[in-house]
C-alpha cells in the first residue's frame, strides 16, 4: 500500500504558488485532512453545514428584499436599514408592524467562537474510546512558519487527550518549483497525530 502511495504521488505531484501565502496554507491544509481521513477518522461536517443554513437563509433574504413589493420612496426605510448593515454581515428588514428581523454577524460569530483557525473537523474513529479531533493550522503573512495543531473535539471528555502541536518551516516541505514533497510532510503530521494518541487522558 505504500508503494501505491508513493507511486500515485510522484504521478500527481501537489504544487503551490511560492509566493503566494494563501496558495502554500491552502495545500498543506488539504493534505493534512487527507492524512488525518486516512487514519480512520471522518470528516464532522455539522459546523460546515450550519454555516450553510445561515448562508441559505441570508440569501432569501437578500431576495426578499429585492423583490420586496414597495417601490421607492416608500420602501426608503428598508434600504437603508439594508445597506446600513452591510458592513456588519447584517441583513436588515423592517415589518409595517414595525418588528425588526436581524440576521446579523452569525457566520462572524461562528467562524470566531467555533471554527477559529480549525482546518478540520471530525468524529472519533469507528470503535475508539477517544473523541474526534479539531486540526488547526497558522501561517501568518510575511512569515514562513506552519503551526499544527491537534485537539480534542470535546476537551470536556474524560477520553479527550491533551492537545499537540508542532511550528515549523514550510520551505523544508517544498522545493524550489513549489512542488510539495508529500512523504516529508506526511511523517510530519503522521508523527503529530501519534504524539496526540501518545498522551495521557485528562484526569477529571
Amino acid at each position: 500500500m505504500s508503494g501505491t502511495k508513493a507511486e500515485s504521488k510522484s504521478k500527481n505531484p501537489k504544487k503551490a504558488n511560492l509566493s503566494d501565502h494563501s496558495s502554500i496554507k491552502h495545500l498543506l491544509d488539504e493534505s493534512v485532512s487527507e492524512i488525518v481521513k486516512s487514519r480512520g477518522y471522518v470528516e464532522n461536517t455539522r459546523l460546515s453545514n450550519l454555516k450553510l443554513l445561515i448562508g441559505a437563509i441570508v440569501i432569501i433574504i437578500a431576495l426578499f428584499a429585492q423583490f420586496y413589493n414597495k417601490k421607492f420612496p416608500e420602501n426608503r426605510d428598508f434600504l437603508i436599514g439594508c445597506i446600513a448593515s452591510y458592513p456588519f454581515y447584517m441583513v436588515c428588514f423592517i415589518l409595517d408592524s414595525g418588528k425588526y428581523i436581524i440576521v446579523n454577524g452569525i457566520l462572524l460569530v461562528v467562524s470566531y467562537t467555533k471554527e477559529k483557525n480549525a482546518i478540520l473537523f471530525t468524529h472519533p474513529p469507528v470503535g475508539a474510546f477517544s473523541t474526534g479531533l479539531v486540526v488547526s493550522s497558522k501561517l501568518p503573512r510575511f512569515s514562513d512558519l506552519y503551526t499544527l495543531t491537534v485537539a480534542s473535539a470535546d476537551p470536556k471528555s474524560i477520553s479527550a487527550n491533551k492537545p499537540v502541536e508542532f511550528t515549523k518551516s514550510v520551505t523544508q516541505w517544498f522545493t524550489k518549483d513549489g512542488v510539495l514533497v508529500e512523504g516529508l510532510f506526511w511523517k510530519e503530521v503522521d508523527g503529530l497525530i501519534n504524539d496526540y494518541a501518545r498522551e495521557p487522558k485528562k484526569s477529571k
